[in-house]
């Protein structure tokens, strides 16, 4: 194995616990008072702008479409963004790799996220606060994983060597796609990540 000189770390179900394998996307909209009746609706929006989301799209831009469609009666200053991130949890088992890998390693994010939802991410303190040498937010340089092209501009921007990276991902879609651009990968299980981080621990010891 070569050795590693960069990490990126992915965001959500890495860092922290987002909604991925979880019942939280159903909980917020129980909780916004979508129905069986209205769920349908509510779907059809969000179907409709999910590609762009972690792109371009502001998610609070959403709320008046689905208001129209639902006949929903939010609060004035309701906003989707923050309930998505009042719902997260921080992931503290993974915070003795990041040290680790502060001190041994360049280090950086890797992430698909919504505009203004990293910045909401680390002012919650959901996330250590690091000095990231590379951020790769999905939101602010227009490209989303899988696809290839964010992986291609990771890797110019980490001044490494592909094989030199390692990318730590919840998702395999991910990290397959690394994996064939020939980067060092590590699918984390957000289903059990004490273990996930532990094994991680192990690897950059």
């Amino acid at each position: 194995m070569t050795k590693i000189k960069f990490i990126y770390f992915d965001v959500g179900g890495v860092l922290i616990l987002d909604f991925s394998n979880t019942n939280k996307w159903q909980e917020l909209k129980n909780d916004l008072g979508i129905t069986s009746a209205t769920d349908p609706e509510f779907e059809a929006v969000w179907q409709k702008h999910r590609d762009r989301v972690c792109l371009d799209l502001d998610v609070d831009k959403l709320l008046t479409e689905i208001q129209s469609k639902t006949k929903l009666k939010l609060p004035s200053n309701y906003s989707l963004l923050n309930d998505f991130v009042n719902r997260f949890q921080a992931n503290p088992s993974i915070w003795p790799v990041l040290k680790i890998a502060r001190n041994k390693y360049r280090i950086g994010l890797l992430t698909n996220m919504y505009p203004r939802m990293l910045k909401a991410i680390e002012e919650a303190h959901l996330i250590p606060n690091l000095n990231w040498d590379v951020v790769i937010d999905s939101s602010q340089v227009s490209k989303q994983k899988p696809d290839q092209e964010i992986f291609e501009l990771a890797l110019e921007k980490s001044g490494f060597k592909k094989e030199e990276i390692l990318f730590i991902d919840n998702l395999e879609k991910n990290t397959s796609v690394a994996k064939k651009l020939g980067w060092q990968v590590f699918c984390y299980d957000d289903q059990n990540p004490e273990k996930a981080s532990g094994e991680l621990e192990d690897l950059l010891q």
